[in-house]
């Protein structure tokens, strides 16, 4: 199965569902930047391709990205992008096969490209991404021991797939996720959500990206 084509949605306004609900964060974890770094998760053409063309919530999750890259940049934080290959052997794709279908295997090349407004920097690195989490089969947990890093800021999509076990996975080795509610995107609303209420409440902190940046400029 294909992943479907993605109807447009509002990003959420976690901060308002929070006081709404009366829900609070289950951590009170901060950002702290000499501790932090930025993943960028799967911000490629192939995926975004199947939203609503120039869709509303597709230019503001990119302009939240661009918001958070440009102070991580200015503090010089490390930021790491996932992505993808358009080759993939059967047995390197697996059971991501049965789930989805072929992926970016028959796709042109220019399809793994991460969007042209999140380009990364030469000295940003780009990790190849074979499984739903960043950390597997992946050297992102020793990027980050090796800069001194224990929290994570993640942001892209898709929130539920991804990100969610990014998360997890950052949780399970004692880094400190920050996913930003207004920076990812998902197959829905629904999705979406239900993705940030896990993390809040099992294995994370939730934050929009103004409160993310005002962590980041402190």
């Amino acid at each position: 199965m294909a992943i479907p084509k993605i109807t447009s949605y509002p990003l959420p306004r976690w901060e308002q569902t929070r006081r709404e609900e009366g829900v609070k964060p289950r951590v009170n974890w901060v950002i702290d930047p000499p501790r932090a770094a930025l993943l960028i998760h799967d911000m490629q053409d192939y995926f975004l391709s199947f939203y609503d063309s120039d869709a509303p919530l597709v230019r503001g999750m990119i302009a939240h990205i661009e918001a958070l890259r440009a102070q991580c940049r200015a503090l010089r934080l490390p930021i790491f992008y996932t992505a993808q290959p358009t080759r993939q052997s059967p047995a390197a794709r697996a059971l991501l096969t049965d789930m989805w279908g072929p992926g970016l295997t028959d796709k042109a090349p220019e399809a793994a490209r991460i969007v042209s407004d999140l380009t990364p920097a030469p000295e940003e690195i780009v990790l190849t991404k074979w499984r739903y989490s960043a950390f597997a089969k992946t050297d992102l947990k020793k990027h980050l021991e090796a800069t001194g890093r224990d929290q994570l800021i993640l942001c892209g999509v898709y929130a539920s797939i991804g990100c969610l076990a990014t998360t997890l996975d950052a949780f399970m080795m004692d880094v400190k996720s920050f996913l930003i509610a207004d920076a990812t995107a998902d197959f829905s609303l629904a999705d979406h959500e239900m993705a940030l209420r896990y993390v809040e409440s099992r294995c994370g902190r939730v934050l929009n990206t103004a409160e993310a940046c005002e962590f980041l400029g402190q």
